[in-house]
């Protein structure tokens, strides 16, 4: 086979991310995720560096994440790596964001989703608009409940879908949407008591 015959079938022949998992997970052998962690690991640094805001933070977040997974991906049926390493970094840095006592909040507020809670949220007063709960969104959501916050961060923040939210948290389907539900009247009740 000539070289550019080898190149040009490379694509067609590496094997997919849920077969690099499941080799994986039946062999330990870290060449497999090596091979898996290399095809994202630009993502888990851009992640990462949203999220602490500084490229060297962002390298060691990184190294971290990949030091972890080795145990992680035995532990867990991963059916979306993609997806899942992205839900791994983002909590991996919310964590240490949260072990650092004067981080800001690493959830950055939606438009969106203030949008579908203003709708039916009693009409504010003249003095109080729609910024001014955008800025106050992100500790609102910091005041629910681990599952209702994860959930709505993933349906809304992350633009996610109920299966994917479902997938990534380990809740049931209907799970998510009562968390999702609860989750916006909650964050309407606290949005409210500002007007």
């Amino acid at each position: 086979m000539s070289t550019l015959a080898r190149v040009l079938s490379f694509g067609r022949d590496a094997p997919s991310d849920l077969e690099l998992v499941e080799r994986y997970r039946a062999t330990g052998d870290p060449a497999h995720l090596g091979e898996l962690y290399q095809r994202y690991v630009h993502l888990a640094f851009g992640v990462s560096l949203r999220y602490l805001r500084n490229r060297e933070d962002a390298e060691d977040a990184v190294m971290e994440v990949y030091e972890h997974l080795a145990s992680a991906l035995r532990r867990h049926e991963v059916q979306n790596f993609k997806s899942w390493l992205y839900s791994v970094v983002a909590n991996h840095c919310r964590m240490t964001l949260r072990r650092r006592k004067s981080a800001p909040l690493a959830v950055e507020a939606s438009e969106e989703l203030l949008e579908v809670l203003l709708a039916r949220a009693p009409a504010a007063s003249e003095e109080d608009d729609a910024d001014e709960r955008l800025a106050v969104l992100p500790q609102a959501l910091a005041r629910l409940g681990e599952g209702q916050r994860r959930c709505i961060e993933l349906f809304y923040l992350e633009d996610r879908s109920y299966a994917e939210v479902a997938s990534l948290t380990g809740y049931a389907l209907n799970e998510v949407k009562s968390h999702i539900q609860n989750g916006k009247r909650n964050l309407k009740l606290q949005l409210a008591g500002r007007a």
